[in-house]
């Protein structure tokens, strides 16, 4: 059966029929608006004094001979009209609407002006506004007119601004929420990508709507595709990474066993020392891949004690660690990456000074979580580079530790994990301080 597929015009296309949409209305609302000044009227009193006067200056001018009606018509001037003769009707000014209110008005004060093809017309229209227009003589000639004053008692000048400014900040906002309504799925299709490798291998595809866009539906299955084959990789590469680690892990066994039977102290010791290193390679090794088991998820842990505790346990391994804090401080993380960052950077501070401090700092917005030692530093040229995995500075710390330089960046993968920032830095008094930041609050 043939599955119906909606048509789409694509992005492009939408967004241009957003454009055509508002450009339309908004020409529909000018066009009411300047239609609306036409139903403008004037006080009663003003009306019958236009009204009266046209009607005496139609009369005179009429009865004047033709080449004395120009001059008449400038006699008839007052200091509120103005008057001219013409054979013709002059063209109204470009922006000049029709005031039918007004006319009525005018009508109804002289019904013999009816005769005349009166006409009126709003020209300039704001504070300055005035009114001009023209009535037909008997002869077809046009007596022209306009007041000298302003009709303040319109005041379209604040009504039209807020009028046109009403209609238009709306068809904004009505734009560009089609505009947003239309793009939402590359809005979720950021945040889907952002959440790539934090959420693990069960983070769910986006929902590819039916009414989006051509290009925006082929982009999220494209994506909902690679974060398949991504996750499948990760999975497959997690399981062989988990076989051998626990095929190494048989052989490595039977060779303690076997190294237990040596008689020579000193080559048991030797022995005993290779298969330790080797057995911490392997462990820094998977915890860096991920390969140790499912991947952990969030629960709510007692920070403030799980510090103490990896304090206290450097502590009875004959080191000088203490921690600084409260005494509890509750907090959702994910108990054996944060334990094993800390387990990390501890033993590093301990391999490398002899006094080590922890600080659980409760700021505003953030938890900080400090390991200080007074050892040697790192030099600050290569701060950034001891994050990166299987790197060693040779120069800055002893080279008598075990594993594969993967400790920082395992620090570095969970605190990401919580969506944290993790920071080196040399102390001003001498040695490292390895900080970690987790905003608040503390929820993956």
């Amino acid at each position: 059966m043939t599955r119906f597929v909606r048509p789409s015009f694509g992005l492009l296309g939408r967004i241009v029929a957003i454009l055509l949409l508002t450009t339309a209305l908004e020409f529909g609302v000018s066009t009411l608006l300047y239609e609306r000044a036409s139903q403008f009227s004037v006080r009663d009193d003003e009306a019958r004094r236009l009204a009266e006067h046209l009607v005496i200056a139609r009369r005179l001018v009429a009865e004047s001979p033709p080449d004395r009606r120009e001059a008449m018509a400038e006699e008839l001037t007052t200091d509120r009209y103005e008057l001219r003769w013409s054979p013709e009707l002059p063209p109204p000014p470009p922006i000049s609407p029709l005031l039918d209110g007004m006319l009525q008005q005018v009508l109804e004060w002289e019904p013999t002006l009816r005769t005349s093809d009166l006409r009126l017309r709003l020209s300039s229209p704001g504070r300055s506004s005035v009114v001009s227009g023209g009535l037909r003589l008997p002869d077809g000639s046009w007596l022209y007119f306009r007041t000298l004053e302003s009709l303040r008692t319109i005041n379209l000048a604040w009504e039209r601004v807020l009028l046109a400014l009403i209609p238009a900040i709306g068809l904004i906002v009505i734009g560009g929420l089609l505009v947003r309504q239309t793009l939402l799925p590359m809005r979720h299709l950021a945040r889907a990508a952002d959440r790539v490798g934090r959420s693990g291998p069960e983070g769910a595809p986006i929902a590819v709507s039916e009414a989006g866009p051509g290009e925006v539906r082929r982009v999220v299955a494209a994506f909902n595709s690679m974060q398949a084959r991504i996750h499948r990789l990760i999975e497959d590469r997690t399981r062989a990474l988990a076989a051998v680690g626990h095929d190494l892990r048989t052989p490595l066994a039977r060779l303690r066993l076997r190294a237990e039977r040596v008689s020579d102290d000193e080559l048991r010791e030797t022995l005993d020392s290779d298969l330790a290193e080797m057995e911490a390679m392997i462990a820094s090794l998977l915890a860096f891949l991920g390969g140790e088991g499912e991947p952990e998820q969030p629960v709510l842990i007692d920070l403030a004690v799980l510090t103490a505790t990896v304090a206290d346990d450097a502590s009875d391994l004959g080191h000088d660690v203490t921690y600084e804090g409260p005494d509890h401080f509750d907090c959702r993380l994910r108990p054996s990456g944060m334990k094993r960052a800390l387990v990390n950077l501890v033993e590093n501070a301990v391999h490398h000074a002899d006094t080590v401090r922890i600080r659980l700092k409760v700021l505003d917005d953030a938890v900080v979580l400090s390991v200080e030692d007074d050892g040697p530093g790192i030099p600050e040229e290569d701060l950034p580079l001891v994050l990166e995995p299987f790197v060693r500075l040779d120069t800055a710390r002893k080279r008598d530790t075990i594993g594969f330089g993967l400790g920082l960046s395992i620090v570095v993968r969970a605190v990401e994990a919580e969506g944290g920032e993790f920071r080196l830095s040399n102390r001003p008094t001498g040695g490292l301080c390895a900080e970690i930041r987790l905003p608040l609050p503390c929820t993956a």
